[in-house]
């Protein structure tokens, strides 16, 4: 069985739901505190996007190809998924990446979602941060190759798209694996090392689970967090920037954040609550500007907790009894859907169908309310890492019947799944199951009509015997194969040029080349 997340005992109201980000277990529980403010009104219903256009034909035949992002999240952070241990040999680390990338091809997958900033570090060389120890075994040390450059490079040669997925504010890891609240044990290079102003301990040195974390309540801190991501962006060919939803620590025993030199500094009236929310709205929406800027095809994204508040509390919220995060982690999740400050979320739905505190059947739909009148795509973050668990979870058709109710709704054009190592696990045989049932063929991912569009010409094509071989100008490549009525999609290559051998010498097959934001072009036979 793959590690599962450690679980911290926190138990408040009736009962503990698994419902991981980065393998913590979040406690799902009753909260009555909120204030009840309103959003801003959405505009007029947009058409869905997500689909093959209608009028692309193979010799007569419609294109028939799926369009819906499927991912995994690649977790490094402790080493959940990958490498499986520190320290290991180059040549090692890079056998294990490829092994994942090629979980993804055996799946149909067509996107990873790699763990590149766990706690204030990096898996690139950064001027704004160390070597992530996760790599290495040691705080500061490079591996003997650009990690990042590598990686991306793999994962497009695979046709898959590379989101890199940031923890903004952590500063730490709990000790013993990570220093823990403990600044002089940080790399002699971290930021929080420079600038011990910007750090805040949470929960409380002395507590289960304490480490550091930049305070988002500083400006420059969040500039610097902000600057240290956007290296990336600018230095490596990344598809996506993807957040989870550790921006404020999760509350712990009732501690209070200790921020409060910097809201008596920088509070401008506003309360506590409202001014933290305020703090992580700025992030989200200068992260979304300033991608714009650098490299507007890239992709921003957040895979944020799954209750966004309870109807209880708010009418416009969920008809759920957990955790809030508006009001418990200062997350307005359905704002920055409103304000199209993302391209897409993924809330993490990591509880069942009939789970009487969240349900998955009512927060999908939920959700779906949310990003229907918006540019934002909605994916959902699935829960392979619970099944084998007791309950429901014990049903190897839970995730299956979770995609199926995902496939009811136009609004939801795809998933990413929680994490690698549950996938390759295949607990139960569930992973077998759905992507049989969901996954059996290539899909390309969902066109996003707010990202740059410039598509290619159609490729030149030519055949010889079972060789199928094109050129083009295209970032990348699909082949359709003519069977019956409809050209199905047979496969998808990263580049304009490129060549597969095809199952028959006498079929037909046509090649289009898609753009960056993956528009294609007419086909070529």
């Amino acid at each position: 069985m793959p590690r599962r997340p450690p679980v911290l005992p926190i138990v408040i109201g009736i009962v503990l739901a698994v419902v991981a980000g980065v393998g913590a277990v979040r406690a799902v529980w009753v909260s009555s505190t909120a204030s009840t403010a309103t959003p801003p009104a959405r505009g007029n219903e947009r058409a869905d996007r997500s689909q093959t256009r209608t009028d692309l034909r193979c010799d007569g035949k419609p294109l028939s190809a799926p369009r819906e992002l499927r991912g995994i999240w690649i977790t490094t952070v402790e080493n959940i998924d990958w490498p499986s241990r520190p320290g290991l040999p180059d040549e090692q680390i890079k056998a294990e990446y490829l092994g994942w990338l090629d979980l993804a091809g055996k799946r149909n997958l067509n996107a990873v979602f790699v763990h590149v900033r766990p706690s204030g570090d990096a898996l690139w060389p950064s001027a704004y941060a160390p070597w992530s120890e996760w790599i290495t075994g040691v705080r500061g040390k490079a591996p003997g190759f650009d990690l990042m450059r590598w990686m991306i490079d793999e994962t497009h040669a695979r046709g898959l798209e590379f989101h890199a997925w940031f923890n903004p504010y952590r500063g730490s890891q709990p000790a013993p694996s990570g220093a823990g609240p403990d600044i002089n044990a940080l790399a002699p290079d971290h930021p929080l090392r420079k600038h011990p102003e910007w750090a805040v301990v949470y929960p409380a040195a002395g507590t289960g689970g304490s480490r550091l974390h930049f305070n988002p309540g500083i400006p420059a801190a969040r500039e610097f967090v902000e600057d240290s991501m956007l290296e990336a962006v600018k230095n490596y060919d990344v598809d996506g920037v993807h957040f989870d939803d550790f921006f404020y620590q999760y509350p712990v025993n009732k501690q209070e954040y200790p921020d409060g030199p910097a809201y008596a500094q920088y509070g401008g009236g506003m309360s506590r609550a409202d001014w933290r929310r305020d703090n992580v709205n700025k992030l989200v929406q200068e992260m979304h500007d300033k991608i714009r800027k650098i490299k507007p095809w890239v992709k921003f994204g957040i895979s944020p907790f799954g209750i966004w508040r309870n109807d209880r509390t708010d009418p416009a919220g969920s008809p759920t009894r957990g955790l809030q995060s508006y009001d418990e982690i200062y997350a307005d999740t359905r704002l920055w859907v409103q304000r199209e400050w993302l391209d897409y979320i993924v809330p993490q739905l990591y509880w069942n169908i009939g789970f009487d505190v969240a349900d998955y059947a009512k927060l999908l739909p939920w959700w779906v309310d949310v990003v229907k009148d918006t540019d934002v795509q909605l994916w959902i973050g699935q829960a392979d890492y619970r099944v084998g668990q007791s309950g429901a979870w014990s049903d190897a058709g839970e995730l299956d019947r979770q995609l199926a109710m995902n496939r009811k709704y136009p609004q939801v054009t795809g998933s990413v799944h929680f994490s690698a190592k549950s996938m390759r696990s295949d607990a139960l045989g569930s992973v077998t199951r759905y992507a049989t049932n969901f996954y059996s063929t290539p899909a390309l991912p969902p066109v996003m009509a707010q990202l740059p569009s410039d598509i290619p010409p159609p490729p030149k094509v030519t055949v010889s015997g079972t060789k199928l071989t094109w050129r083009g100008k295209g970032t990348s490549s699909a082949v359709y194969q003519v069977r019956g009525d409809k050209a199905v999609l047979l496969a998808v290559r990263r580049g304009g040029d490129g060549e597969v051998t095809v199952p028959d010498a006498a079929g037909t097959y046509c090649v289009t080349a898609l753009d960056r934001s993956w528009n294609e072009s007419t086909p070529a036979r």
